[in-house]
């Protein structure tokens, strides 16, 4: 009968060391639930476009202009390891008819795309997109490998001169040290990723 009830209504000390432990026992459980989303974020199997409006904007390679267009579009470029050319398709297809722009004959705002407008397109390739930190150092190790990356890019930026104009759009160097410049409108920003349900369930099958 003592057991069951020492059992059943813990002593006075018992309750002052559960009291104590609760708080380490809450922080331990915040922590890992901070992990695990974590690496649920970096779960990520998409190509990543991060598209800007701008009035102009330019890539510089050591000292020297290598591409700049008026008003139009910036669009940075992050392929991931996984990418195919379905997501280039994607991407390529919503940043042409994204309508990010205004109608002035009309007078409505977020109805016209850059087609439409006869404006410019800057491709610039950005890996680091998929950078995350090792403590403090980046790792960028799930962005494509430049010997691939390269080549696909490539394709990208040809996709584009394909759907829109060839003159119309331009690129910066991949793989340089570039400087970018730009003078954001608005300022008006948007991220795309590619759909990544396919490669999800392609992964579950594997």
């Amino acid at each position: 009968m003592n057991c069951l009830a020492a059992s059943v209504f813990p002593s006075s000390h018992t309750t002052l060391l559960l009291n104590k432990l609760s708080p380490l026992l809450l922080r331990r459980n915040r922590r890992h639930q901070s992990q695990r989303l974590h690496r649920r974020n970096y779960q990520i199997r998409a190509m990543r476009a991060v598209v800007q409006r701008v009035s102009s904007s330019s890539v510089t390679v050591d000292g020297r202009i290598v591409s700049e267009i008026g008003p139009g579009l910036l669009v940075l470029i992050g392929i991931h390891e996984s990418d195919t050319d379905s997501d280039a398709d994607y991407i390529c297809r919503k940043v042409v008819n994204m309508r990010l722009f205004t109608n002035e004959t009309a007078g409505k705002g977020w109805d016209q795309n850059v087609m439409q407008r006869n404006y410019e397109v800057l491709l610039v390739s950005q890996f680091t997109f998929y950078g995350f930190l090792k403590g403090n150092k980046p790792d960028f190790h799930v962005a494509m490998p430049p010997d691939k990356a390269k080549p696909f890019y490539a394709s990208l930026v040809e996709k584009f001169q394909k759907a829109y104009n060839p003159d119309a759009v331009k690129d910066g160097v991949f793989g340089a040290m570039m400087q970018v410049s730009l003078v954001n409108d608005g300022p008006v920003t948007m991220q795309l990723d590619s759909p990544q349900s396919s490669k999800n369930e392609t992964k579950a099958s594997t």
